[in-house]
């Protein structure tokens, strides 16, 4: 008996209640996330669109070391789920030694960048920007602070995401409420100086940003130590990582690299680019935007997670007919939430943006709402394409991001940014809309190597 299109698609109900339970807390936690910086920024807003402009600078050039930090962890945690599909205590603890020991190189390579350069990050980021001097004044003092959360973080990345990648994903979503909370109690204490607190300016969202995260690693490290997941190894233990998993992590870990360095490295030359058209306005409006679109980016985070708990745990029990099925209505679902995001987004927004922003220019808001509304119109696609990246990598499968992101970046999009920034006077809205047409073309060359089944490995048999 044939199925029906729509079933051969779409799993069953017990299929997507399944996912949902693995999803929701990633989503839930990421929204906690996601509204506190939207309350942060909320304040931030408040000393001015200078100041919110430099924040979110600096969080910019951040983003690009937490990017890096996630790879290290992702590549860790390809092996950790097919290690939980296997029983192999051993194997996971290995995987997340390598996670928590390159993740902690990666923050002190990115702190010393801060410290040593950091007028030329927040320069090259403001280039042609008529506010560019007071923008990397107020950036510097934030940037260099704001570094020291770096150590702390990757800790906590790397342990949040090994309880992720083993069906634990309540526990980050626990600790991550609390040091959400913690962040906002700092940013209102030290932003304005409230109770007695002394008035630090954009200097005190970024101490609070720090104690937060020393707060959040603190509680992951004394609840690993009295639970003692399977996965969890002592840090003293770190450097005894398998020089062999290492030497297999750091094959596919450098197709991840390429893959989201290129990612990463486009967007920081498009924005770089539209921050120049116009002042702090520009930059104040492309921030608010992007806080209210971090709200609904949430569902990649849980498409990311339930590829790797189910396909990956399914590839590691080597039940491979099944890992195929489940990944087909893994992306349709991807589909359909992105195409029900969209939809709620729009009306949010109009809502979000005059009374979240407020204190910001006219303008600054009408460009946020402009670019709110291009990315809910890309979130079906961005949804695919995710599913898509998430469960090649959960079979091991690297290189179909790399090959789609290097390709399209490097020879449509980069040069596409740089083509309208010289020859067109088009504002950033209108320039984030059109570049982002190339990833149609991302799409179609991830379906062409998705479709090969590289990713359908059983990597614990290997």
């Amino acid at each position: 008996m044939r199925r029906s299109p729509f079933r051969r698609h779409f799993g069953s109900w017990s299929f997507y209640r399944e996912a949902l339970s693995v999803a929701l807390p990633v989503m839930l936690q990421q929204l906690i996330t996601s509204m506190v910086s939207l309350i942060d920024n909320f304040m931030v807003a408040g000393l001015g669109d200078v100041s919110m402009a430099a924040v979110n600078i600096s969080n910019q050039l951040t983003f690009i070391s937490i990017v890096m930090i996630n790879v290290i962890c992702g590549a860790g945690g390809i092996y950790l789920a097919q290690y939980k599909g296997a029983n192999d205590v051993a194997g996971m603890e290995d995987a997340f030694r390598f996670k928590a020991l390159f993740a902690q190189i990666a923050a002190l390579f990115f702190f010393c960048l801060c410290w040593l350069i950091p007028e030329n990050m927040l320069g090259m980021m403001t280039a042609g920007n008529a506010a560019k001097a007071e923008l990397v004044a107020a950036g510097v003092d934030y940037l260099k602070i704001v570094s020291f959360a770096l150590f702390p973080m990757a800790l906590s990345m790397a342990i949040g995401s090994s309880f992720r990648e083993t069906g634990a994903p309540k526990v980050p979503l626990l600790v991550s409420v609390a040091a959400t909370l913690i962040n906002t109690a700092g940013n209102w204490l030290l932003i304005y100086g409230n109770m007695g607190a002394p008035a630090l300016g954009v200097r005190g969202a970024a101490v609070a940003t720090v104690i937060a995260r020393c707060v959040e690693a603190a509680v992951f490290l004394i609840y690993v130590r009295r639970s003692r997941p399977d996965f969890y190894a002592g840090l003293a233990t770190l450097p005894r990582v398998s020089r062999k998993l290492v030497r297999e992590i750091f094959i596919r870990s450098v197709m991840m690299f390429l893959s989201e360095i290129s990612w990463i490295s486009s967007e920081t030359i498009m924005v770089a680019l539209y921050n120049g058209r116009g002042g702090a306005e520009t930059v104040a409006g492309m921030a608010a935007g992007n806080t209210i679109a971090n709200v609904f980016y949430l569902l990649f985070g849980g498409i990311w997670t339930v590829s790797a708990v189910i396909v990956g745990g399914s590839l590691g029990a080597g039940k491979l007919d099944e890992a195929r099925v489940k990944a087909r209505w893994i992306k349709s679902g991807s589909i359909a939430g992105g195409i029900v995001i969209a939809i709620i987004g729009a009306g949010l927004s109009v809502i979000l943006v005059p009374l979240v922003f407020s204190n910001l220019t006219v303008n600054a808001r009408a460009i946020g709402l402009g670019f709110i509304f291009v990315i809910l119109a890309y979130m079906p696609l961005w949804c695919l394409l995710n599913a898509l990246f998430a469960i090649s990598r959960s079979g091991g499968d690297a290189a179909m991001g790399m090959y789609a992101d290097v390709s399209v970046n490097t020879l449509i999009f980069v040069p596409g940014a740089f083509l309208l920034a010289f020859f067109t006077g088009m504002g950033p809205v209108a320039m984030f809309a059109i570049l982002k047409i190339s990833d149609i073309a991302k799409y179609f060359v991830a379906r062409h190597f998705f479709n090969k089944e590289r990713w359908v490995k059983n990597l614990t048999s290997a």
